[in-house]
C-alpha cells in the first residue's frame, strides 16, 4: 500500500469537514457573536487576560494541545496496522475531537475564561463541578507523567537534542520581549528571528555533542525527569507573554513546517507502507500495547482524534487570549483538525519502517527475540545517527527513524542522515514540551480553583505565594509519577484518564447546547460522541485493571488499579447527574413547546 493515497483522502475529508460541518455548528448550534467582547478585553490584566493576535493564540493554542499524542499515539498503535489507526484519527477529528475542542472553548469564552470544572459547576450542579474538578486533577497529572515520559526517554544521554531543546527557551524569551517591549506589534519580524534562532540551534547541536562541553548536555532519565518538572513549574507562574505563548508560537512554526516538508517529502518519494491492513494483534497479545485493537487503538491514539487534555486547554489559556469569537472557528476546530493530519504523518512515518525494525526499536531487546522478527535497516541507522536505537520504547524514536528515512530518500539528502533523525527528535520534544508547560499552568489554575474555596487567596491569580505553592504542588505530583512509572505503566493509564476527560467534557458540553440550542437535537453533535468514548474508555479501564495492572502484582501495579478505579467511579457519577440534568432540561422544553433558548450565559 503507498501512503500518498491516505493522505489525499485526509486532506479532502478536513477541507470539507472545516468548511461545512464547522460552519452549521458555528451558524446554528452555538451562534458566534463577532461583535461580543471577550473576557480578553473585559477581563484584562496583562498576565492571564490580555487579547492576542490570531495567528499566534492559533500557534499557542495547536502548540498546547498537540503534545504527545498525536505523534506517539498512532506510532505505538501501528502495532495493529495502518488501517486502525488511519480511520480511529480520520472519523474521530472530524466528529469527535474538533467539536469537543470548540465546543468547550465557546462556553469558556462565554463563561469569562472559566475552568472546565467552574462551568460543570454552574451547568450542571456542585455535585458534578466537584467531581469534575476531581477527575480533573486526576487526569491532568497523569497526562503530565505520561507526555513528560515521552520527553525523557527521547532526550536521555542525547547532548544534541538536550542543548538543542535547552536552546529553545531563552529564545522564546527573546521573542517574547520583542513582540511585547523592543518592537510591539513586529510579529513578523519576531518570527524570522526567532525561527532563524530556533534553526541556529539544532546546527550547533551537533558539534557541541562531539565537543568538550556535550557533558554538560547528557543527562540520565531520572536528571532529565527532575529538570522537567521545575521548567514546568517556572513556565507555569512566569506573565503568558513572556515564556508560554512565544514558545508555543513558534514552537508552532517547527510543528507545521516539519510536517509540511515530511508531506513534501512523501509526495516525492512515495514511500510504501511496510505495515499490513492489520497485523495479527488486532485480537491482542501485542508487545507493545497490551489489548485488542478496540478499545486499545482509541485511547493508545488521543489527541489526534479526540483528547481530554484539548478541554483544559480550551477552558484555560486560550479563551483569555481570544480577541474575537470570530476566531473560534480556526482556533478551536482548525486546530484538531491540523493535528489529525500531523496524526496522520505520524501514523505513516511508523508504518514505512520494516516491522522487524519498528518492534525492535519499540519493545525491550528480551521482548523483542522472543517475536521472532529480525531488524534490517536498524543498525545501519544507529551507525549513521551515533545513537543506539533498539529498546528505546515510548514511539519517539521510531517516528523519528521513520522521519529521517524518507527524508533521507529524496535525493542528495541521504549524507544529512544524522541531521533530520536529531532534528526530527527535536521536533517531537518540541511538540510535548509545549503541552507539559501549557498543562501545569491549566493544573496550577484548577488547584487555586480548588485551594480557594477553603483559603480566598488563593483563588486569586495575582496572589504569589499561592501561584508558588500550587505551581510546585502540582510539579512534585507529575514529576514524582514521572520518576516511579515507565511507558507500560504510565501510558495505559494516560490514555484510559485522558479519554475519560474527554466523555466528562463532552457530557458538559451537551448541557450547555441542551440549554441554549434552537433545538435539543443538536446536542447530538456532543451526546454521540459522549457515548462512543465512556464506552470505550470504560472498557480499556476494566481491561487495564485485570489484564495489565494486577498481573503485575507489585506496589505500581496496585496504585494503578486504584487510580482507575477512582477515575472510573468519577466519570459515572459525572455521567448519572448529567443525564438527570438533560432529562429534566427535556421534559421542561417539551412541556414548554421548545421555548427560546437560555440567555448566552447562566447565572
Amino acid at each position: 500500500m503507498n501512503a500518498l493515497p491516505l493522505l489525499i483522502i485526509a486532506l479532502l475529508v478536513y477541507a470539507l469537514a472545516y468548511r461545512y460541518y464547522a460552519g452549521f455548528i458555528i451558524a446554528k448550534v452555538l451562534v458566534f457573536d463577532p461583535d461580543r467582547k471577550t473576557p480578553a478585553y473585559t477581563r484584562e490584566n496583562g498576565y492571564d487576560y490580555k487579547p492576542t493576535n490570531r495567528w499566534v493564540l492559533f500557534g499557542h493554542h495547536f502548540a498546547a494541545i498537540a503534545g504527545a499524542g498525536p505523534l506517539v499515539g498512532p506510532v505505538l498503535a501501528a502495532q495493529f496496522g495502518y488501517l486502525p489507526g488511519f480511520l480511529w484519527i480520520l472519523i474521530g477529528s472530524v466528529l469527535a475531537g474538533a467539536v469537543h475542542d470548540l465546543v468547550i472553548l465557546f462556553a469558556s469564552v462565554r463563561y469569562d475564561g472559566m475552568s472546565l470544572t467552574e462551568i460543570a459547576r454552574r451547568e450542571v450542579g456542585r455535585v458534578t463541578g466537584g467531581a469534575t474538578g476531581t477527575a480533573v486533577l486526576f487526569i491532568i497529572i497523569t497526562a503530565l507523567a505520561g507526555l513528560g515520559m515521552v520527553v525523557v526517554n527521547a532526550l536521555a544521554e542525547s547532548a544534541w537534542g538536550t542543548f538543542s531543546i535547552a536552546a529553545t527557551i531563552p529564545i522564546a524569551v527573546l521573542v517574547g520581549l520583542y513582540i511585547e517591549k523592543f518592537r510591539p506589534g513586529r510579529i513578523a519580524e519576531a518570527s524570522a528571528i526567532g525561527v532563524a534562532l530556533v534553526v541556529l540551534a539544532i546546527v550547533f547541536g551537533e558539534p557541541l555533542s562531539r565537543g568538550p562541553l556535550a557533558h554538560y548536555f547528557l543527562y540520565s532519565k531520572t536528571s532529565l525527569s527532575v529538570i522537567l518538572a521545575v521548567y514546568g513549574g517556572l513556565a507555569s507562574v512566569l506573565p503568558v507573554w513572556l515564556l508560554l505563548a512565544p514558545r508555543d508560537y513558534l514552537s508552532s512554526y517547527m510543528k507545521i513546517g516539519t510536517i509540511g516538508l515530511l508531506f513534501l517529502g512523501i509526495l516525492w518519494v512515495h514511500p510504501d507502507l511496510s505495515a499490513p491492513a492489520f497485523t495479527s494483534f488486532v485480537g491482542g497479545g501485542g508487545p507493545i500495547i497490551p489489548g485488542k485493537v478496540w478499545p486499545y487503538v482509541c485511547i493508545t491514539i488521543a489527541c489526534g482524534a479526540i483528547s481530554g487534555f484539548h478541554s483544559l486547554i480550551s477552558s484555560g489559556t486560550t479563551p483569555k487570549m481570544i480577541a474575537s469569537e470570530k476566531d473560534l472557528r480556526m482556533i478551536g476546530y482548525g486546530a484538531m483538525l491540523t493535528e489529525g493530519f500531523v496524526s496522520i504523518m505520524a501514523l505513516v512515518a511508523a508504518c514505512v519502517l520494516l516491522p522487524g525494525d519498528y518492534f525492535a526499536i519499540n519493545v525491550p531487546p528480551a521482548v523483542f527475540q522472543k517475536l521472532g522478527l529480525s531488524v534490517s535497516n536498524l543498525p545501519a541507522m544507529a551507525a549513521a545517527v551515533g545513537e543506539h536505537l533498539e529498546g528505546r520504547a515510548g514511539g519517539a524514536v521510531s517516528l523519528a527513524v521513520g522521519m529521517a528515512q524518507i527524508f533521507a530518500a529524496i535525493p542528495g539528502m541521504k549524507h544529512l542522515l544524522s541531521y533530520w533523525y536529531h532534528f526530527a527528535i527535536m521536533f517531537e520534544a518540541l511538540f510535548i514540551l509545549t503541552t507539559i508547560d501549557a498543562g501545569t499552568r491549566v493544573a496550577r489554575y484548577l488547584t487555586q480553583e480548588v485551594l480557594g474555596t477553603v483559603y480566598k487567596p488563593f483563588g486569586r491569580t495575582d496572589w504569589w505565594p499561592g501561584v508558588f505553592l500550587t505551581s510546585a504542588l502540582v510539579c512534585a505530583a507529575w514529576g514524582g509519577m514521572l520518576l516511579a512509572g515507565n511507558v507500560t505503566t504510565i501510558w495505559p493509564m494516560f490514555g484510559v484518564a485522558n479519554q475519560l476527560l474527554s466523555a466528562i467534557a463532552l457530557a458538559i458540553g451537551t448541557t450547555f447546547i441542551l440549554k441554549r440550542a434552537a433545538k435539543p437535537s443538536y446536542a447530538l453533535i456532543t451526546f454521540l460522541p459522549f457515548v462512543f468514548m465512556l464506552a470505550t474508555t470504560a472498557a480499556a479501564g476494566v481491561m487495564n485493571i485485570f489484564g495489565n495492572y494486577l498481573p503485575r502484582g507489585d506496589a505500581q501495579g496496585y496504585i494503578n488499579v486504584a487510580l482507575t478505579a477512582v477515575m472510573l467511579a468519577l466519570a459515572c457519577l459525572i455521567t448519572f447527574t448529567s443525564a438527570a440534568s438533560w432529562l429534566k432540561l427535556l421534559r421542561r422544553r417539551a412541556q414548554a413547546g421548545y421555548p427560546v433558548p437560555e440567555p448566552a450565559v447562566a447565572d
